[in-house]
């Protein structure tokens, strides 16, 4: 019997999701850390050590990666059943999964930066799989932005020389307040902010949708911008009150900024993609405020509704024939009822809705907020934001699902292939029952948020105004005079992401090319040609052609210079 590496991929991952699921639930129980050391090399003094930390935290987050990376896995079998070489991709996403791994289970630098790097080195080559020019272009962003913080990464270690070991689990607590403590953990906060595409290196990650889908909904979940989230959790007791109030402001200001871009936005995926981007603000606010296990809770919750979210957005632009405007869309649960019911799930479970898998992280979030140290600007971002994400999540049901059919050649839809619906009935599962389930876990000693009425009833308020305002911004047809168009150059300021793609992009190559361009045509092409291999070229070509012109002239000639270098010669012997 013949079984694809899809099938094989998946029962593997399953299997090993369900087991540090178990293993997960039974270090909450016993409140246990188990921290390994493999001697790898030992040669006469010197010794290579791998380390492994292994606690409920990280054992959660490995279980999570492997559900998310096999249902992906399956789902892929039907996405990209017409590639030919889908081998090699599923192999590529399975590099990428180590990677993550790897990442999560070390408490040392240098094994962190091994599963960092690739990481980054995979997603590259992920990004660029269609290999067209636009993928290529974004998976050059991608890289290079995130080499940023790999830089970042190196410094921090080449810092954690001074404390005698890499292990940074050692020296958290003991040493927070030193100097060298306060370096590291600002290099790892830079890191981290360019790994989760915070302030300003926000541009890469809706640039990184150019991946197939399957890798979108794996990136944008549970891998790779949720590594520097996990990494900063990791972290966050030695963070300073400063880089705290630093980390708020970037994280704050990314949670709005995506919100807005979000409503401007026609893309279906570019939607999704800043949808991640102002959630993964709402973790990184969360934990500038000192409260490491929510945005962990969140991290969570959040990589299981947005993998669906993706799934069903690739489902809807598999069937369309690869058109991804939610302008062209519209009435698709008429055609795609089982895809529009998850797709309406995830997007509720993203909104908020109760008892969903987002509202047991999200609401938390924005009530303790209310309790913490938080200025006016700071709950304004906070809530805003939420009220942001409400909207473009109703915008997105009302363009997409609800209405007439605005494409009229592809009027006929007909659902996808089976295995990528039971990829996406995994994970509806894990969205309607994952949230109670590990808030259970997370929090087994219930706590009381006590607010007064008026703040209490704030956070339904903000989820109704943001889902009214989503409404009133669907109503417009495909030809329709919008509100963007009124004000032009308001709507591209606020639907380009503050002119970030155009800073990180035009902004940092456009001197160095134009320096670049006079140089070459003021120094290689100009001056320098002139007088160096080109003035060579004319000025012996010139005297080649008096030479010439000397030989090709009458015999008298010849005789004349032939009697005046005799005369010459009998001159200079005569003295």
């Amino acid at each position: 019997m013949y079984f694809s590496i899809c099938f094989v991929s998946f029962v593997f991952l399953f299997i090993l999701s369900l087991f540090f699921c178990f293993l997960g639930f039974f270090f909450v129980m016993s409140d246990l850390v188990y921290f390994i050391e493999w001697d790898v090399v030992t040669l006469n003094s010197m010794s290579v050590v791998m380390t492994f930390l292994f606690d409920w935290m990280s054992l959660f987050f490995l279980s999570f990666v492997l559900f998310i990376s096999s249902l992906v896995i399956f789902y892929s079998e039907g996405y990209m059943s017409g590639d030919l070489s889908i081998d090699r991709f599923i192999l590529l996403v399975l590099m990428f999964v180590v990677s993550m791994v790897l990442l999560i289970i070390s408490p040392n630098l240098i094994s962190i930066l091994l599963g960092w790097d690739g990481l980054g080195l995979v997603s590259y080559c992920l990004v660029i799989y269609y290999q067209n020019v636009s993928s290529y272009n974004s998976g050059m962003l991608t890289v290079l932005s995130n080499r940023i913080g790999d830089v970042a990464l190196l410094m921090a270690i080449a810092w954690m020389v001074n404390f005698g070991s890499w292990n940074y689990v050692y020296y958290l607590d003991c040493l927070s307040l030193s100097f060298e403590m306060e370096i590291i953990t600002f290099l790892v906060l830079l890191a981290s902010m360019t790994k989760s595409a915070q302030i300003p290196f926000s541009s890469w990650l809706p640039a990184a949708m150019a991946a197939p889908t399957p890798v979108s909904a794996l990136v944008h979940s549970s891998t790779l911008v949720t590594a520097g989230v996990y990494l900063m959790i990791r972290f966050s007791v030695a963070f300073s009150d400063s880089l705290n109030s630093f980390l708020l402001l970037f994280s704050g200001l990314t949670m709005f900024m995506a919100g807005i871009g979000a409503n401007f936005e026609y893309d279906l995926s570019k939607i999704i993609a800043l949808s991640t981007l102002s959630q993964l603000g709402l973790m990184m606010s969360i934990l500038s405020l000192g409260f490491p296990v929510l945005a962990f809770f969140h991290l969570l919750t959040h990589a299981l509704f947005k993998a669906l979210l993706f799934m069903c957005a690739g489902m809807i632009i598999h069937v369309m024939k690869n058109s991804q405007d939610i302008r062209f869309m519209g009435g698709v649960s008429f055609q795609m009822p089982l895809t529009s019911s998850c797709l309406m799930v995830s997007n509720f479970a993203l909104c908020g809705m109760p008892f969903l898998a987002g509202f047991y992280s999200s609401d938390i979030i924005l009530e303790t907020s209310l309790l913490g140290f938080v200025n006016f600007f700071g709950l304004l971002l906070f809530f805003v934001s939420a009220g942001l994400t409400v909207c473009y999540s109703f915008r997105l049901f009302y363009y997409v699902v609800c209405g007439d059919f605005n494409l009229f050649p592809f009027y006929t839809m007909v659902e996808g292939e089976l295995s990528m619906f039971k990829g996406m009935l995994g994970l509806l599962i894990a969205v309607v029952f994952g949230g109670s389930i590990l808030s259970w876990v997370v929090f087994p000693t219930p706590c009381m948020v006590c607010l007064p009425f008026y703040l209490s009833v704030l956070v339904l308020f903000i989820g109704a105004l943001g889902g009214w305002l989503g409404y009133e911004l669907s109503k417009h047809d495909l030809g329709g005079y919008l509100f963007s168009l009124l004000y032009y150059k308001f709507s591209c300021f606020l639907g380009s992401m503050w002119f970030m793609p155009y800073i990180s992009t035009y902004g940092v190559s456009s001197f160095p090319l134009s320096l670049g361009y006079y140089s070459f045509s003021g120094l290689d092409s100009g001056w320098s040609e002139y007088f160096g291999g080109q003035g060579f070229f004319w000025f012996f070509n010139y005297l080649s052609s008096i030479n010439q012109w000397w030989q090709y002239n009458s015999l008298k000639i010849f005789l004349m210079f032939f009697v005046v270098w005799l005369s010459i010669l009998v001159f200079i012997l005569g003295y």
